[in-house]
């Protein structure tokens, strides 16, 4: 297996590991509160220390990581699904209906992406559902693109042309012979727009328009330690590793799908 996929899929399954058996990684409850142990540094009692409200550290890593994963991972699924539809029924048919499509995907990349955000943040509420709802709004075009690019060079294929001469309808036809087709570099950009989600979430969070308190995000926590740097370094580098591995975990499988996925580059190392 390409090490660069292996390297990837360890750091992720790790993480996942910590977000789906939270509960029985730590004792404490992630909404506890010790004001008498505020500020502890990193011990046996508290592995990662603990934060002003005197609450373990580490039990917030880890029900923060099921939060950014789950905001990386369904806020990507909308906005493949919307691309991929978009994507392919703009290169499928083509013509005017492929031009109006086109032209929306243009105008939605000439507004700046993170006013964008920013605006439909402050109109619809800081909550974890709208922050997926949006990030996967914002975030279609690319993939709508690559999608398009992909079925414009199916759609002349041979079994293409045998779908449609033994009369199968178009919406057969995209569904059952290109999107299986079509979806191998989609599958690419999601890994890379997985960890884009998760630093947007992260982001937004530390701006106080994120997951708000007292819910757990490797985003607000970070925001809660910029005030204690000095004197809990903790509060601020554990949060700050976790953002910077799941990042360059999905990263690192997304480069190895790319490579893997490439006969060019799959014949040069063979």
């Amino acid at each position: 297996m390409n090490k660069m996929i292996l390297t990837g899929l360890t750091i992720i399954c790790l993480l996942v590991m910590m977000a789906v058996f939270a509960p029985f990684l730590s004792k404490y409850d992630y909404k506890e509160q010790n004001i008498l142990e505020r500020l502890q540094p990193p011990s046996a009692k508290h592995l990662m220390g603990t934060d002003e409200y005197g609450r373990d550290v580490f039990t917030r890593m880890l029900y923060g990581a099921r939060i950014s994963m789950s905001v990386g991972l369904i806020a990507v699924l909308i906005s493949a699904f919307i691309g991929i539809i978009l994507g392919a029924i703009s290169g499928y048919f083509g013509g005017v209906i492929d031009n109006i499509i086109m032209r929306f995907v243009d105008i939605v990349l000439t507004i700046p992406t993170l006013f964008l955000i920013l605006m439909l943040v402050v109109f619809l509420g800081p909550s974890i559902f709208n922050i997926m709802f949006i990030i996967g709004l914002t975030s279609w075009t690319d993939i709508a693109r690559i999608m398009r690019a992909e079925v414009m060079k199916l759609k002349k294929a041979e079994f293409v042309d045998a779908a449609r001469l033994i009369g199968l309808r178009n919406r057969n036809i995209i569904i059952k012979h290109i999107l299986p087709n079509a979806l191998s570099p989609v599958f690419v950009y999601m890994t890379f727009g997985i960890s884009g989600a998760i630093l947007i979430e992260s982001g937004l969070s530390f701006l106080g328009l994120g997951v708000q308190p007292p819910e757990p995000s490797w985003g607000n926590i970070l925001t809660a330690g910029k005030d204690y740097i000095h004197s809990a370094w903790w509060m601020v580098a554990y949060p700050g590793l976790a953002i910077f591995l799941s990042v360059f975990g999905f990263n690192m499988l997304g480069e190895g799908l790319r490579d893997y996925l490439n006969p060019k580059i799959r014949k040069e190392n063979l």
